[in-house]
């Protein structure tokens, strides 16, 4: 069914509707949860090598040199000190051997963790933390501690505590992977310590979250958000017969209505967010409008995230990309989140507005 009754247009390939994602109910195996631990499409050709970071910001090269360092340390090719100290399995305790990247979204941390991932020899895994937790979540915990603990390296990217019970099945799920002589790697916007802050009572939970801190070393990484690095702001609204037309000229061309969509990602597990956009190449979205509800916020920010992971252009009616949160939301303790999430929809919505 097209969305707000639009037809494919009759100059178009299509005689049918535009594809709708609401529409769409995929399933996703453990099997393919597995197999999808790599850097996501955006990031398949990151390297360090290929990372620019900003000259007024030092932080950024020195973030950059001490990955390279580990990378080769962890592959055996960093002098034998430093070797035996790092890649001995089982070899006593396992705090600070984690490298953590704290910074502002735009900085360049999930481009490092990447290439941080590819230049390390494996086996190894790569992930979001949610995807971490829907992996918990299909195989069971004892089963995915016994798959992971046999890599060499496992990065996390876009680590967040949302509440408590995250906080300590991931507080026990890295404890055991440190144990095992796993090397750990991640990147979040906030700082071990500060995990959960604003958003459950995290005092409660302090044990588990100053757990955490110990496995890493805290690396920060200053800057602005380099995709606003020209001054960029979000695109102006399309109008809805613009979004339209270009959807119905192309088979990989979906359109959907935005609230019937934010209902349906309700009715899906986020894990099957990446799924829902096997074969999308580009997105119209009728109808932009701020999300008042956090739960159906924070399902939009997994949703974004997937679209950016695979560069799909989002041409956008509505209101503009930048108010796509309410005020409350990004007052609130989610407020990194929102941002990013925010800052990601304005890069996808200028890629599809060129494309208009």
């Amino acid at each position: 069914m097209a969305a707000r009754g639009y037809a494919a247009s009759p100059d178009g390939p299509r005689g049918d509707a535009p594809a709708s994602l609401a529409e769409r109910r995929p399933s996703v195996s453990a099997d393919r949860l597995i197999a999808e631990l790599l850097p996501p499409p955006r990031f398949a050709s990151a390297r360090f090598s290929t990372y620019l970071p900003d000259p007024g910001e030092p932080s950024q090269s020195a973030a950059r040199d001490l990955l390279a360092e580990r990378a080769a340390t962890w592959s055996g090719k960093g002098p034998a000190r430093a070797r035996r100290g790092l890649l001995r399995r089982g070899s006593g305790p396992a705090e600070g051997r984690g490298v953590y990247l704290d910074g502002g979204y735009g900085v360049g941390k999930t481009h490092l963790l990447a290439s941080l991932w590819h230049e390390t020899e494996g086996p190894k895994v790569y992930g979001t933390f949610v995807e971490y937790t829907n992996l918990v979540g299909a195989l069971g915990f004892g089963p995915t501690v016994a798959h992971l603990a046999t890599q060499r390296l496992v990065c996390i990217d876009e680590f967040e505590l949302d509440d408590p019970g995250d906080t300590v099945l991931v507080s026990t799920l890295l404890t055991r992977l440190a144990e095992a002589g796993v090397q750990l790697a991640a990147t979040s916007n906030t700082l071990p310590d500060q995990l959960g802050e604003g958003r459950f009572a995290a005092a409660d939970f302090l044990r588990e979250i100053q757990g955490l801190s110990a496995r890493f070393t805290a690396v920060r990484i200053e800057g602005p958000d380099y995709r606003r690095r020209d001054g960029a702001s979000a695109p102006e609204p399309l109008e809805d017969e613009v979004v339209a037309k270009y959807a119905a000229d192309g088979p990989d061309r979906f359109l959907d209505d935005f609230e019937p969509l934010t209902a349906h990602l309700s009715t899906l597990h986020p894990s099957r967010y990446g799924a829902l956009l096997d074969g999308v190449g580009s997105l119209g979205l009728l109808g932009l409008k701020p999300v008042e509800d956090q739960n159906a916020a924070l399902r939009l920010v997994v949703f974004v995230d997937r679209l950016y992971d695979r560069s799909v252009p989002v041409l956008a009616s509505g209101v503009a990309a930048d108010r796509v949160f309410t005020p409350e939301l990004l007052a609130g303790g989610y407020r990194k989140k929102y941002l990013r999430a925010v800052s990601r929809l304005i890069s996808l919505t200028q890629a599809g507005a060129a494309l208009a």
